[in-house]
């Protein structure tokens, strides 16, 4: 099965390596807003072939538009202006269902969306680690079923989410990922501010956020949280949280309403 690429970002540059290194598929045409981009991916992975426009990829049995949420539409248009054959044109958006490549599917095209859960830093780390990744699918059943068999192809777990809560179900990943990460950075300040050394406040954060991350795993959330909250210590809360108010504004507010949202997590084990 040849694959085409549009978009040469960290996702793309992720699944050309993953194409390239798979039985049974071929990296075809690759392309992205600058030619340097596609060129550079392509040289650096060994496999595909970089062109300038959209107008000069070949044909392939699935097209790949990893490019960012709001050039979906956009190049899914431009693609159908091009004139290439209808095939299968799949998005790799979290956030956006399939229907945004109906410029694609007017035309015949089986449209789908593919998105792997996972972090795409580093294009050569997410390719090597890609085994195990969940992948949320949703779209036509013909381009599903393609997708299905090239995550089964490359040790990645496929799974369906319904296409009216994409956006719902990418601010799970959002809570999960993102904001765990924000978490951090504010940790850190708050342990600068509090006249924590830099060195240590970073190893307290790591040992923190590993043995969180173990014992979410294998407890659940609601087992695993501990704290004031957990322990209903109202009094540490109050006084916490006017601390971190008068240090910043924004982290009280954030303050206030997690621990609200950890207390009813710990005594009804939701937290929402």
């Amino acid at each position: 099965m040849r694959i085409n690429i549009i978009g040469a970002g960290k996702v793309g540059q992720t699944l050309m390596r993953l194409i390239a290194a798979s039985d049974g598929y071929a990296l075809g045409s690759v392309a992205a807003r600058r030619f340097e981009t596609s060129a550079d991916a392509v040289k650096a992975i060994g496999a595909g072939k970089a062109v300038a426009s959209l107008a000069e990829m070949e044909h392939a049995d699935l097209w790949f538009l990893t490019v960012p949420d709001d050039m979906i539409t956009t190049v899914a248009t431009a693609l159908s202006d091009a004139g290439a054959a209808p095939s299968i044109a799949v998005h790799c958006s979290g956030f956006s269902s399939s229907s945004v490549l109906e410029p694609l599917a007017e035309k015949g095209w089986r449209t789908a969306s593919f998105h792997p859960v996972k972090s795409f830093a580093d294009p050569q780390v997410a390719a090597g680690s890609f085994i195990g990744t969940n992948c949320a699918i949703e779209g036509q059943e013909e381009a599903v079923a393609v997708l299905w068999a090239l995550c089964e192809t490359l040790g990645a777990i496929p799974f369906h989410v319904d296409p009216t809560k994409k956006a719902l179900y990418h601010a799970a990943a959002v809570f999960s990922n993102n904001f765990s990460t924000l978490l951090q950075g504010i940790a850190l300040e708050a342990y600068a501010a509090s006249g924590v050394p830099h060195d240590i406040a970073e190893a307290l954060c790591r040992t923190l956020l590993e043995g969180a991350a173990v014992n979410v795993a294998r407890l659940g959330p609601q087992a695993a949280l501990t704290g004031p909250a957990a322990r209903g210590d109202h009094a540490v809360l109050a006084a916490q949280g006017a601390e971190v108010a008068a240090w910043s504004k924004d982290a009280g507010e954030l303050y206030e309403v997690a621990s609200r949202m950890a207390l009813r997590l710990k005594s009804e084990g939701r937290a929402s």
